[in-house]
């Protein structure tokens, strides 16, 4: 995913994006664990992915006053 697309979302977007992210990462490991799995760079692509989006919630988040 690029990051023009996950900084036009808003924060509960990103969370979303971020836990969608995450069980497809899942799915993988358990396709590689069952060795299902062909093309192991997808993990590496899926890791990085929710590490973008973590890191654009992250600016998002500390550019928003919180009501602390």
């Amino acid at each position: 995913m690029k990051t023009t697309e996950l900084r036009q979302k808003d924060v509960a977007g990103l969370q979303s994006e971020i836990k969608e992210l995450q069980k497809a990462h899942f799915g993988l490991r358990m396709q590689k664990a069952t060795q299902q799995l062909n093309n192991t760079n997808t993990l590496r692509i899926a890791r990085r992915d929710i590490a973008r989006a973590k890191t654009i919630l992250v600016e998002k988040q500390s550019a928003t006053p919180s009501a602390n």
